[in-house]
């Protein structure tokens, strides 16, 4: 089959299309043949070595982490998919593989794939849409009526954390730059098309969230460029603060409020699970949220994606069509 891999940490450059054998798969795993997969930050970060101290140096090494498409093989033990299903899913960090023509996914890690979406539209969701949903449930337990602000709010996690925060009935504030604002307006718009009265959002380049009078139960900076400390004022009382950014202050920070009572940090780490999955599925086809896409690569130029997606201008995501036999 035809694979992207890596036999070194380095720049986009150590991205070399392939051929390669395809996996075998274990009892609890189906064989899937890629119709597309997607760029994520984790997928460079892992590329550069800046990882490695989860991804070790085991090479040649097979990138790439969510993926959409149709099962091929099952394994002895699996009981929820069928040949022919078509599926999305997200893979462990630790693994990979969805930078190919076949990839080999754990059970627990799939869903179907939502009907009323593309395989490039399917393999944008899960990562994002996991660390979106985990982000706010979990971690910031949101309640209907909760202030909630989603720094980054263009970005492919912001996107899916301001329709899920809507849909989970908070009034929502999203941050994000000037040429994005019509976008993320958008994206609280209901099923006619109607702006929602509990959506606003910020342009950074005009106003710094940090510095206004409005107070938030829960600030997810889906970016991870603001600290608790910049946010701590703006917080209610009991607010949380939710960061994909495992920084050393933030780090402190979150030991720290653990043990005091008042205002938490907290970080989230998307946990692959096809529950989530299947509560996405739903409010996907219930058309409740939708996925944003800012450019399609063919899989063959998926060093020109990397390098894209590092200049860190993508609006929504990055999608990958895989070549299949």
């Amino acid at each position: 089959m035809k694979a992207v891999v890596i036999r070194q940490y380095g720049s986009a450059d150590v991205l070399q299309y392939e051929d390669v054998a395809p996996p075998k798969i274990k009892p609890d795993q189906l064989l899937v043949k890629v119709h597309a997969t997607c760029v994520n930050p984790v997928d460079w970060k892992t590329r550069k070595g800046m990882l490695k101290i989860l991804t070790g140096n085991k090479f040649p090494m097979i990138l790439g982490y969510d993926l959409a498409g149709e099962v091929v093989e099952v394994g002895s033990n699996v009981t929820r998919f069928r040949i022919g299903d078509q599926i999305y899913a997200t893979l462990s960090p630790l693994s990979g593989g969805a930078y190919a023509e076949f990839a080999a996914v754990p059970e627990r890690f799939a869903a179907l794939k939502p009907t009323n979406m593309s395989y490039a539209e399917a393999a944008s969701v899960p990562m994002v849409g996991l660390t979106a949903l985990q982000a706010l449930r979990d971690q910031g337990k949101i309640q209907p009526g909760q202030a909630v602000l989603i720094n980054g709010a263009s970005g492919g996690v912001g996107i899916f954390a301001v329709q899920i925060a809507k849909v989970l009935g908070a009034e929502v504030t999203g941050v994000c730059s000037t040429k994005n604002l019509d976008l993320v307006k958008s994206l609280g718009a209901d099923a006619q098309g109607q702006a929602a009265t509990r959506l606003r959002v910020i342009d950074y380049t005009q106003q710094d969230f940090t510095q206004d009078t409005v107070q938030y139960d829960i600030i997810f900076d889906a970016v991870g460029k603001r600290s608790f400390s910049d946010c701590k004022k703006v917080l209610k009382p009991s607010g949380v603060y939710v960061t994909t950014l495992p920084t050393p202050e933030n780090l402190l920070q979150r030991v720290l409020t653990t043990f005091i009572p008042g205002k938490k940090a907290k970080f989230v780490f998307e946990s692959p699970n096809a529950q989530d999955l299947v509560y996405l599925k739903e409010l996907i086809e219930a058309g409740k949220i939708r996925t944003v896409i800012d450019r399609t690569y063919p899989l063959q130029e998926l060093a020109a994606a990397h390098a894209y997606s590092e200049d860190g201008h993508a609006v929504g995501k990055i999608a990958i069509a895989v070549t299949t036999g």
